[in-house]
């Protein structure tokens, strides 16, 4: 039984144990490993960044710009000429001066809510780091347990491998008394060779399941890891959860959910935003402006500069009111803009439906596993007992090779199902816990609406 009931214990000290040994790795180290080293944690770090600057940006649109213009220009050729307002080959130079500031008063409430969606953005972009931190903590969390799954098996090859071995040695010293004869030898020998084979196999599963596990960690090519598989004892207990209770809970903190809903606030706001445009908008605008003119063509004394730029000064206030009358694109905008919002509220109920199916079925699904692990472990037990009096009838003569060999092989069936009933029951035992809060984790902890 010790044998048996083995891999329960490697797949939960793997979730949470420390690490037993120098150089190996518990679950958490490779999920947290993987988030540090995350290429899409690093992307999405830049746009937090870039969120931020966004928000700034859309608190500084509130305020008046100031700008400051200088212009210079030449004339020539016939044109009249100011001072004796006469037709005449005329060359003058121009200069302008002007400091002014513009505020924008009313433009539909578009920069209103364009601070409200860079605002939102700003805060919903730590949601969507914490569902990338938590979609790779589940991928490696399923790769870790395949990896674990794949060593346990070998395990399970190597010690079928042994017995038969023992049994093929045991046999030819039978065979010596004459209480068997070559065809038991050869079916035994045909058993060792295709438990060799099963060996073989289940090593490069092995070796496929630790690359896929380092390739979703990102984990050096040239470097290798050992898992963590030392041997716990563990006695499951069966638990009484509601989904309907699970799901109204970590709905209000799910990061999938919070993302659904940041998409259906922010295209909210685009289609306010594109609605403003076909609204009147008020800009005032004033300065200080000044000029210098000179007619080149003219002979004598002129104005100096610093005395027509003080003379010249003035000052303006300018209010312009706009009015849209025939924008037939903005009028397309403005439609692609609410079907976008109308098709995110598809997608948020979508989403809400399917977390609260995923968490019924997980509940179910490790309620029936941890079942079907208690029975199968049972049957484990009495297919031990049953191959161990078949070796004994063997032992005696009263059992055939091909009897004895059907015995071993359900021994082998039934611990290889076992140890995939106790895969699927840790798996579906942390994703439950993640959604009744639980972070996957140590520190990768929900957070929760305020």
């Amino acid at each position: 039984m010790k044998r048996n009931n083995m891999i329960l214990g490697i797949l939960l000290s793997m979730a949470a144990g420390p690490v037993c040994a120098q150089g190996i790795w518990t679950m958490d180290q490779c999920m947290k490993y993987a988030v540090d080293h995350c290429t899409e944690m690093k992307k999405q770090q830049i746009e937090i960044q870039r969120s931020h600057d966004q928000y700034r940006a859309a608190t500084a649109s509130f305020f008046p710009t100031l700008q400051a213009a200088v212009d210079g220009q030449y004339n020539w050729g016939r044109n009249i000429n100011p001072e004796s307002n006469t037709y005449g080959n005329v060359t003058t130079f121009n200069n302008y001066y002007e400091l002014y500031a513009t505020l924008n008063v009313f433009d539909g409430f578009a920069t209103l809510n364009a601070f409200k969606q860079a605002r939102l953005s700003k805060s919903s972009s730590q949601t969507t780091l914490q569902k990338i931190r938590d979609d790779k903590s589940i991928e490696v969390m399923q790769k870790y347990v395949d990896a674990a799954y794949a060593q346990a098996c070998i395990t399970l090859a190597e010690e079928k491998l042994k017995d038969s071995q023992q049994l093929l040695t045991k046999t030819q010293r039978l065979m010596e008394l004459g209480e068997k004869s070559r065809p038991d030898i050869a079916q035994i020998e045909a058993q060792v060779a295709e438990d060799h084979y099963n060996l073989t196999h289940q090593k490069n599963v092995c070796q496929q399941a630790m690359i896929a596990l380092q390739s979703s960690m990102n984990f050096p090519v040239k470097d290798t890891i050992q898992i963590n598989v030392s041997v716990t004892d563990s006695k499951p207990q069966i638990e009484s959860d509601n989904a309907n209770a699970i799901y109204d809970s970590f709905r209000k903190w799910s990061p999938e959910v919070l993302a659904a809903e940041f998409n259906v606030k922010n295209s909210q706001y685009n289609y306010q935003i594109q609605k403003a445009k076909m609204l009147p908008s008020i800009i005032l605008r004033g300065g200080i402006a000044t000029n210098y003119y000179r007619n080149l063509s003219q002979k004598g004394e002129y104005e100096p500069f610093h005395s027509q730029f003080h003379n010249n000064q003035g000052e303006y206030v300018v209010l312009t009111v706009s009015f849209p009358l025939f924008m037939p694109s903005q009028w397309r905008k403005i439609r692609e803009a609410r079907s976008d919002w109308q098709e995110t509220q598809i997608s948020l109920n979508e989403t809400c439906r399917k977390l609260h199916d995923n968490i019924a079925l997980a509940v179910a699904d490790r309620d029936g596993y941890l079942k079907e692990l208690l029975q199968m472990r049972r049957k484990v037990a009495s297919d031990s007992v049953a191959c161990y009096l078949s070796l004994r009838k063997y032992d005696e003569g009263m059992l055939s090779t091909f009897d004895l060999h059907s015995s071993t092989q359900t021994l082998l069936e039934s611990r290889i199902k076992l140890l995939q009933m106790q895969m699927m029951y840790i798996l579906k035992k942390k994703l439950v816990d993640y959604y009744k809060g639980q972070p996957l984790i140590a520190d990768n902890k929900l957070k929760t609406k305020k």
